[in-house]
């Protein structure tokens, strides 16, 4: 075990990630899990830290399918890495333990499902949010924590959906001054149509399972966005609100390092 890895052992103990029983057992053995050829190996998970350094930004936590005492130490371990780390799709117990490990270091999101330890990046450009509905509102809120964990500013355009169409229309030039668009919207899913008429910038659709029976858990909405006769709408899948968020960083990003190259050439 060399300093690195035992570094991130004591911070795991301090933070209460492992047991002190569990930290002792493992310095016993030596094996805290360390950086080898980018990769952080844990008792129960493989993690890439050289994932910034390829893509730009760190790994992210999905939350399902874990246990609260895992996602406790795999953001830990992250979090020791790159200063900072987000979780998404959090269940109740992942979030109280989170919250009980790390108090005021951890930002937890309820209805988005999401954790953030670290302080986040500067915030640069513009990515615009819009829901279709309230019930549409976790997703969109999934893609605007994620948007902004990758460094971009946000703007929210809440409850804007083709049944009161002025509402959309109002909200526009606010829209309009994004880099790229995320447009939530479940029922028949026909918003990001709507937006790709208004705009000329990418829209990023995303389905959410928010409608009644026929709508077949946000099928009929992915369908209808897959057909969409406006241009340059583009289609992630069901409730993906961080896909979303995460392909409208990226977009984000590129527009503002080609302007600060234009400022400098």
């Amino acid at each position: 075990m060399d300093a690195h890895d035992l570094r991130l052992l004591l911070a795991a103990v301090r933070d209460g990630a492992i047991a002190p029983e569990e930290g002792a057992r493992r310095l016993s053995e030596g094996r805290a899990g360390g950086t080898v050829g980018g990769l952080l190996q844990l008792a129960h998970s493989t993690l890439d830290t050289d994932r910034e350094e390829r893509c730009g930004h760190p790994e992210v936590v999905y939350g399902q399918g874990k246990t609260a005492e895992e996602v406790v130490e795999i953001m830990g371990a992250l979090a020791e890495v790159h200063g900072r780390v987000l979780a998404t799709r959090l269940d109740a117990s992942q979030r109280a333990l989170l919250r009980e490990s790390y108090g005021g270091r951890v930002e937890v999101d309820g209805r988005a499902r999401t954790a953030v330890i670290g302080d986040l990046p500067e915030e640069e450009g513009l990515v615009a949010v819009v829901s279709a509905g309230t019930s549409d509102g976790a997703v969109a809120r999934e893609a605007s924590i994620t948007a902004r964990f990758l460094g971009a500013r946000v703007v929210e355009e809440r409850d804007v959906g083709v049944a009161g169409l002025h509402r959309i229309l109002e909200a526009a030039p606010r829209v309009r001054e994004a880099n790229a668009v995320v447009v939530a919207a479940g029922m028949e899913g026909a918003l990001p149509s709507v937006v790709g008429g208004l705009v000329d910038v990418p829209v990023i659709a995303v389905p959410t399972s928010a409608g009644y029976g026929a709508s077949f858990g946000g099928v009929s909405a992915l369908l209808g966005m897959l057909n969409s006769c406006a241009s340059g709408v583009t289609v992630v899948n069901i409730d993906n609100g961080f896909g979303a968020g995460f392909a409208a960083a990226q977009i984000n990003r590129q527009v503002t390092r080609a302007v600060a190259r234009a400022k400098t050439s």
